[in-house]
């Protein structure tokens, strides 16, 4: 039998007929005449050969398998591991070295992807969602594997035993990268399952898989992401870790009103929205990507869509949320603090009020380098954001967070608190949530406020 590796897939040769069926993967492309599997059918494809007794005289991805990492620090970084990091190990080897760990973020999921690497002893590549990520990944696997580390996206284009890669990267030069590892761990895997960036996975032929992740998908998404990564191996909540391996945390929900005219807007922005909804033909429950792309067929459902934009901006930030805000500033001013708002205008508006440093997607990573440096410091005090700080940036020390409504759900939700829960000595977080009376504000928050600990939970006026 022969493996051709050809931009991501397999072609097979030279199968003897009565094995081929035992080969599920496969396919007979009619265009060359061949069969094809799709690279992620790698490890099965030879586990059925070895079966079978049929001898692999010749294979692409073996010839192109970078050699493995050569690591002295495997003792130390398992002795460094925390109990339920050490259970998502152990999960993870009994489902063949390929499954999703669900930790809280601050729970220390890059130690599990460092000792997985160590333990995989294997060729590996670590995906990541963005630039800052890749960086943070790119000093973590440094530091902890001792070893030096390939960058592959942000300029960069190397390839090494180790490699972290942005998504972006990872997707433009997937058929190049596709045979070249033989793990893959795929950080903030919940990106996955929705067909917009599963090429990645879909043409790695990496037998061994690790997706890392606090908030996993659900439905479709979590089926496609098992077959992809594997099933979910662990899954520890902010509950299970809050007071020991996370810091305690207090949270907080401030339902303020909305003023006179701000309520006339919302109110009749909304109801513009929901007439166009309900005139839609057919009874069945769209999603709001579905109603988004038939809003873009009639001018109609371009305007709804632009009256839901103008509700959600009076929300943003409305003359109580301000005024709030201004409070616990100075109720917190010798603490840590990050606020988080709905979009970068918000995000600037706060900036420019306050005078406090804004991280959004505009500002350089030099900057933002900066600013977190000063903000673990001490010098800066408060950060606002609106995105960027949601996923896998490290945010030393912070001490409180206040989150202005807005119309994310419980995974970002999970994200931005989780910012705050990384645990110091003596520290206990709190957590605020500012939520506009009689909006669909209060449902949201309900809903986002499922993945943290119940009896952690109160409510003010």
């Amino acid at each position: 039998m022969k493996i051709q590796h050809d931009h991501g897939t397999l072609l097979l040769d030279d199968l003897p007929r009565e094995h081929l069926e035992a080969f599920r993967s496969a396919r007979l492309d009619p265009r060359v005449r061949r069969l094809r599997a799709p690279g992620h059918a790698y490890g099965a494809v030879l586990e059925t050969a070895r079966a079978s007794g049929i001898d692999v005289q010749h294979d692409d991805v073996a010839a192109a398998r970078l050699a493995p990492p050569s690591l002295s620090c495997r003792d130390a970084l398992e002795a460094s591991l925390r109990p339920y990091q050490r259970q998502a190990l152990a999960g993870w080897e009994l489902a063949a070295r390929r499954g999703v760990v669900v930790l809280p973020t601050g729970a220390g999921k890059t130690r599990v992807g460092l000792a997985a690497i160590a333990r995989g002893a294997a060729p590996s590549l670590v995906v990541v969602p963005t630039r800052a990520l890749l960086e943070q990944w790119h000093r973590a696997l440094g530091a902890g594997l001792e070893t030096p580390i390939a960058r592959f996206g942000d300029g960069a284009h190397e390839l090494g035993p180790i490699t972290v890669a942005t998504y972006a990267s990872a997707l433009r030069h997937a058929s190049t990268l596709a045979p070249r590892f033989g793990l893959l761990v795929v950080d903030e895997a919940h990106h996955f399952g929705d067909a917009a960036m599963d090429e990645i996975l879909e043409t790695s032929t990496a037998s061994l898989r690790l997706g890392l992740t606090a908030t996993p998908p659900e439905g479709p998404e979590a089926v496609r992401l098992s077959e992809l990564v594997g099933p979910i191996v662990c899954d520890v909540s902010v509950h299970d870790l809050a007071g020991r391996w996370l810091a305690p945390f207090d949270q907080l929900v401030l339902r303020l009103p909305l003023t006179r005219e701000e309520r006339r807007e919302h109110d009749a922005s909304r109801a513009t929205f929901k007439r166009w909804v309900e005139s839609l033909v057919g009874d069945r429950e769209r999603t709001f990507h579905e109603l988004a792309r038939e809003a873009q067929t009639s001018p109609e459902g371009r305007a709804a869509m632009m009256a839901l934009r103008r509700s959600r901006a009076v929300l943003a930030l409305t003359e109580a949320k301000e005024q709030m805000l201004a409070r616990l500033l100075h109720q917190h001013r010798t603490s840590k603090t990050l606020v988080f708002v709905g979009t970068n205008e918000a995000a600037y508006r706060v900036a420019r009020r306050f005078l406090v440093m804004p991280i959004t997607c505009d500002i350089g990573r030099d900057e933002r380098a900066k600013a977190l440096a000063r903000f673990a410091e001490g010098s800066l005090r408060v950060l606002v954001s609106a995105r960027v700080l949601n996923e896998g940036i490290d945010v030393p020390d912070a001490e409180v967070a206040i989150v202005l409504g807005g119309v994310l759900g419980a995974r970002e939700h999970v994200q931005r608190v989780g910012r705050v829960l990384r645990p110091s000595e003596g520290k206990r977080a709190t957590i605020y949530e500012l939520v506009s009376e009689g909006t669909r504000e209060g449902w949201l928050s309900r809903e986002r406020r499922r993945g943290l600990a119940p009896h952690e939970l109160s409510e003010a006026s």
